[in-house]
């Protein structure tokens, strides 16, 4: 790997990163650069582990669904594995599988599967941000041997990145998402003033009370309001 091509990529990949408008969109731009930027990567997802099940976040490459499909059903993988525990796999953040023909001990059912799936080498990186962990960045070769040690600093490298950039998109979600609800609280509220003549205060309240006692968001409940209008418009 040439490392000063690479540290130049990086200082690119950090300026798309930023420039992503979602959450979503930064996880897309995250495993499309892992296989664009490492060398030997045909493939590379974001898997997370919620509940106990494998959720596939981003896929870049076929073999992205169709491992984390395999290990969520196997409830095992390095993956699998490093995206469900705090400590990573076996107390590391990073994982690497130079061939995946060779036995595996800690996966023998993925293993095994994962060969018929065409999977030659692995390797993995945790990610989080304001230390929670997010997931797994996870990267595939379909020839044995592609990882070698300098791509876990390759890795490490990439998923510093996307860390930062996480923390940026998931606030700047959360911010658009905080003022969405507030619009629709205020327009569901409007509705209720004109249809009962309430005031502000009683009119929210009437919101309040209904969330309350059904156990549902003000915000669902404020969609409710409107969508009870439209229908009736």
């Amino acid at each position: 790997m040439e490392w000063r091509e690479f540290a130049e990529a990086m200082a690119q990949l950090a300026r798309q990163l930023l420039a992503q408008e979602s959450v979503q969109g930064t996880l897309d731009e995250i495993a499309a650069s892992a296989v664009r930027l490492v060398d030997g990567c045909d493939a590379a997802g974001i898997l997370a582990v919620r509940k106990g099940r494998a959720v596939t976040l981003s896929a870049c490459g076929e073999l992205v669904e169709a491992s984390d499909r395999l290990q969520g059903e196997l409830a095992e993988g390095p993956c699998f594995d490093l995206a469900a525990r705090a400590d990573g796999v076996n107390g590391e953040r990073v994982f690497r599988i130079p061939d995946i023909t060779e036995p595996q001990p800690s996966w023998p059912r993925f293993a095994a599967a994962a060969r018929e799936l065409g999977i030659g080498s692995m390797t993995g990186v945790l990610l989080y941000t304001h230390d929670a962990d997010f997931g797994a960045l996870n990267l595939y070769s379909r020839r044995p041997g592609a990882f070698g040690k300098d791509i876990e600093t390759a890795g490490w490298l990439l998923a510093s990145h996307a860390a930062v950039a996480l923390a940026d998109a998931r606030t700047i979600d959360q911010l658009e998402e905080a003022m969405e609800t507030r619009h629709a609280i205020g327009e569901a509220m409007g509705i209720l003033m004109e249809r009962h003549k309430l005031t502000e205060d009683d009119a929210f309240n009437v919101l309040r009370r209904i969330s309350q006692q059904h156990n549902i968001k003000l915000r669902d409940v404020a969609q409710r309001v409107r969508s009870d209008r439209a229908k009736k418009a």
